[in-house]
Parts: C-alpha cells; structure tokens; sequence
C-alpha cells in the first residue's frame, strides 16, 4: 500500500495530538482547503455546521436531500406522525453558510492516493475527508429474511412497516377462518434493543387504544404481540432494574417479552424461535426486524484502500482522534467508526457520540488551520432514554436511574430539543399533544 501525501507512521498520538501536518494546505494558497463531507446524518450535519464560519470549501455528498432524525422513525411506522415531521432538507437547514454546497450522490468509492470521492455521477477532490456514512441493517448473513421482516432505517423502511401492520388489521376483519384470522393479528417484533422495544410500546397503544371500536369483525386488544430477544433480558445496554421496570411496562401494554430466544427461521408465515436447543413454530404474517446493524460498505470500502483494520461489526478502527491510522486527513466518525471510550472498550453507535465526533472533527480541522494543538477526543455520556408507551419510559444518567413518568417527561423535552427545526418541533408536540388527549395516531394510511 503506498503512502499518501499526509501519511504519518501508527500509534503517533500523545495526550495532545499536534495536527499541523500541512493537509489543509491549498497549493501555492490559490484556494481555501477544501472539506468533503459523506453522509448527511448527525455525524456529518454537526460537523458541516460546525465548519460554517471557518475558510474552507465544505460540500456535503448524501443519497438524500434530507436530514432525518431516527429516533422518532418508528412513529412514522406506528402512524403517530408523517415522514415530514421529523426529516428537513439539508439546504434548509446550511442555507445561511455560504461556504458550504450540498449535493445528492450516491458514494461509491474512495482514492486516498488522488484524494478523491468518487461518486455515482462526478468525482470530488478534497483536502480533508469526513466520512460519516453510518450503518445499514444486518440480518446476520440471512439476507432472505429481509423480504419478511422489514427495518426501521430510513423513511421507506418506516412507511412499509406502516402498511403492514395497518393492513394485517385489514385483513384480519375480512378473514372468517380463526386461524388464519390469528395469524393476521400476531405481530413479532425482532430485537430487544431501544428500537425494538418502541415499535413493540406503541403496536401495544395502536391495538389496545386507537383501533379500539374501528373494526366490526375484529377486537384489535386482542392482538398478540411478540418482542424476541437474544439476551436475557430487554434492552440489555441499560441496568438491570430499569430493564425489568420496561418488561412490566410492555406486559401492561399487552406485550409479551420472549427473553434468551433466538430467531431460526422467518418466513411469509410467521417465525421459527429456538430455547435451550428446543424450536417453537409462531404463526405471526407480519414480522419486523429490529436486531441489529452493520457498518456502511464505505467502511470495507476504506479497508481496502487505507488498510485501515476493522472490527467484528466491519466499524472502521480510528485514532483517538477519529482519523484513520497513517492518513490524518481522512476522518471517520459516527456509526462507520470503531472509537476507543478511554477505558479499553469502543463507544456505542449512538446520534449522540455522532453529534459529538462531528462538532470534535470540525474544532481539529479549525485547529490544524490555526496549527494549533488538539486533544483527543472524549465522549460525554449525557444518559441513556427509552420510551415504552404512555407515560412510561425509563433512563439511566449515569448513577442516577429514573423510570415511569418523570422518564416519559425527560424523553419528550430531549427528543424535542434534539429534533431538527422549530416548526418540525412545533407540528411534533401540537401532534403529541392531540395523541395524548385523543388516542389518536393521524397518519394511519395505507399507501400501498
């Protein structure tokens, strides 16, 4: 593999990295350096936002023209708001930094040695590199499962699990066989984790509240509702009684947890679970897939022409401070990076390590500008929150744990001042608002 122009020897970070490397340099200073930034999600908005009054030409490559905030993605999917009160376009928002151009394309490559972005329609140089791609969803090499049990990772994704869940009450009314009519009417959710443990709250409120008196033929309280995880117990990331306080919670809504289950099969009929080596049959026909995510393929893409390694989820291993080993000039942050926590592990796939890799990637390229000196980057860890329907929620701020209401009150003030744009702000809590007073969800229409 032959050296790039700003490549430095491994393992050179003392406790303040010094960055003057010369990478931001113009040739001959004939034009600002120029910064290309892939992916316009929390990681490569904060950082594009945070290079807005530095000299430097920003252009930011997405296959979108959105920005979309997932954390309410799966109220798009449960008919609680649309795809537009929680997506904004990404010009809209950098409209006011005119050093900085957004384009939609579509990354499919990357030459450290020339420098280049090379995209679906056009090639873009670059001084510096911020590759905030994120991370797709893995069915953990069973790629036929996806026909049978969609995601929840972009607006498309959102919008057919709406359409199968509003549609398998559908069809369950026209149904007179009782075996078939309970097969419409089971649901599975796959995945223990905050997603999936959200999709499942809030399928719970749509059958036992909103469609409740809708139907003639069907009550939809009686749907069962299935949430599979592989871990002994749900959103196994938090501590252990905030994870069995959002257990009870589920059960209230109607939900019933299948805890150390592992998922054998997925069919257009239901799933196949595994216990302890013995295998049960579930007829459920709509099934939803909330276990897991891989790195974007740029990651591979970056181990090829960097050799940068990889860890087990395909996340890129970076430098402390979120640059790629032996080329400070091309950094990764976000989902795509592996980042050491200062403690011998790496940081979570989270928006809020996201967020704050992108505003530490914009202070190092305004430091390197300066030739000044950098500390590595450091996580603070603000807490963790899940929702688990009406007025239960649980949280964990480090040693302080809260649960129920005062945690459902935390998560809407934090999703709200997380979201983007104050009129989406506006239209979300006027929405909530209404959902709370009514039990009723307006977006549930079928599309397709």
């Amino acid at each position: 593999m032959s050296s790039s122009p700003g490549r430095r020897g491994a393992g050179e970070h003392p406790a303040c990295v010094q960055r003057g490397t010369g990478a931001l340099a113009a040739p001959g200073g004939e034009r600002s350096p120029r910064v290309v930034i892939v992916g316009g999600g929390f990681g490569g908005l904060e950082a594009a936002k945070g290079l807005g009054k530095l000299p430097v030409e920003v252009t930011l490559l997405d296959r979108r023209n959105y920005f979309l905030f997932q954390p309410l993605l799966y109220q798009v999917a449960t008919g609680g708001l649309s795809p537009a009160d929680i997506a904004m376009p990404l010009r809209r928002i950098l409209r006011r930094q005119a050093n900085t151009r957004v384009l939609m394309e579509e990354v499919t490559d990357i030459d450290p040695q020339r420098r280049l972005v090379v995209g679906a329609r056009a090639a873009y140089p670059y001084d510096t590199l911020i590759v905030a791609a994120g991370s797709t969803l893995t069915y953990f090499g069973r790629e036929a499962w996806r026909r049978h049990a969609p995601g929840l990772k972009s607006v498309e994704e959102a919008l057919e699990i709406r359409n199968r869940l509003l549609r398998a009450f559908e069809e369950a009314e026209r149904e007179s066989d009782p075996q078939r009519r309970r097969a419409w009417m089971s649901f599975v959710v796959v995945g223990g984790g905050p997603t999936g443990v959200e999709l499942a709250g809030a399928l719970g409120e749509i059958a036992r509240d909103t469609l409740r008196g809708d139907f003639r033929s069907i009550r939809p309280e009686e749907a069962r509702i299935f949430l599979v995880e592989l871990a002994p117990r749900v959103l196994p990331s938090f501590p252990e009684d905030l994870s069995e306080a959002a257990e009870l919670s589920l059960i209230r809504l109607g939900v019933r947890p299948l805890t150390g289950v592992r998922v054998a099969e997925i069919d257009e009929e239901g799933v196949e679970l595994e216990r302890n080596g013995r295998r049960e049959r579930l007829c459920a026909r709509t099934v939803i897939w909330a276990a897991g995510v891989e790195a974007h393929p740029l990651a591979r893409v970056l181990h090829e022409r960097t050799g940068a390694p990889l860890d087990r989820a395909g996340r890129v291993v970076v430098e402390p401070d979120c640059s790629l080993p032996g080329y400070p000039e091309i950094f990764v942050i976000g989902d795509l990076a592996r980042c050491p926590d200062g403690r011998g592990g790496a940081l979570p796939a989270l928006a809020p390590v996201a967020m704050q890799q992108g505003r530490y990637v914009a202070h190092v390229i305004a430091s390197r500008l300066q030739n000044r000196c950098v500390r590595p980057f450091r996580f603070r860890d603000r807490g963790m929150l899940a929702t688990i329907g009406r007025e239960h929620a649980v949280g964990c701020f480090g040693r302080l744990r809260v649960k129920g209401r005062l945690a459902w009150l935390l998560w809407l003030f934090v999703h709200l001042a997380y979201l983007i744009g104050f009129q989406n702000r506006v239209l979300v809590l006027i929405q909530w608002a209404f959902h709370y007073f009514s039990y009723h969800r307006g977006a549930r229409i079928i599309t397709q």
